[in-house]
């Protein structure tokens, strides 16, 4: 941080009471781990790079399909058969050029979790499943790093922050791991854009220390009724 091209580029981050170089500083040296580049991760990952946060890595092992296109707006339609990660990366790069990406074209699981984890200062999971959720689960809580959690399905969504400072896991609030069955559902694209955004914002006030983080909370939105409802955990 220190070109005038930075100090306009994150200009309007100045403005905001409380946020200033050292903050966005945080974000050049914050280390953020996005599970995930689909309806979630797409929002995620754009407005963290637009952030500047400096050390981006990306955990995705899809290729694109025309059914994701609706949701899914890192992609295009002539991206479809592509490599997700390789066209995520590609738009990141675009986003904020001076920012590593760190591109791990894996399924994410208990083999490779801890591996791929290692050195990051906040998890950010945005896949579809909860076998996925609980690998995340565990590994936030043994290394101690923050989970930003995120699911959406129809016109609904909920999002929470679990393991930070001590407070509440994922674990703790879904225990019954045997009963939870992932099917296909449908969403409506919006509903990923608004769930990832907020993901996106958790990680920004994780790694700067500005703002109040959803611990031990959960945020339940509903688009179709224009409810907005917060939960403590």
């Amino acid at each position: 941080m220190g070109s005038e091209a930075d100090y306009e580029k994150y200009s309007r981050h100045f403005l905001i009471h409380g946020f200033g170089i050292e903050e966005q500083e945080k974000l050049r040296k914050g280390k953020a781990l996005v599970i995930g580049a689909g309806g979630l991760g797409s929002p995620v990952l754009m407005y963290l790079a637009g952030a500047g946060v400096g050390h981006l890595g990306m955990v995705e092992n899809d290729s694109v399909s025309l059914s994701n296109l609706h949701r899914q707006i890192l992609y295009e339609t002539d991206d479809v058969g592509k490599r997700k990660a390789q066209k995520a990366s590609e738009k990141i790069k675009s986003l904020n050029d001076d920012g590593d990406i760190i591109v791990h074209e894996e399924w994410w699981n208990e083999g490779n979790a801890y591996e791929l984890s290692e050195g990051y200062d906040v998890l950010i999971d945005c896949t579809d499943n909860h076998a996925s959720r609980y690998v995340t689960d565990a590994v936030s809580r043994d290394r101690k790093i923050p989970f930003v959690y995120g699911a959406i399905h129809d016109f609904e969504g909920q999002i929470s922050v679990f393991n930070y400072g001590g407070g509440k896991s994922y674990k703790d609030l879904f225990s019954k791991r045997d009963q939870l069955i992932d099917k296909p559902v449908g969403v409506i694209g919006p509903i990923a854009g608004v769930i990832g955004s907020l993901q996106a914002a958790e990680a920004i006030k994780i790694l700067t220390g500005v703002g109040e983080v959803l611990n031990n909370k959960m945020l339940f939105i509903s688009l179709k009724h224009n409810r907005f409802q917060l939960l403590d955990l």
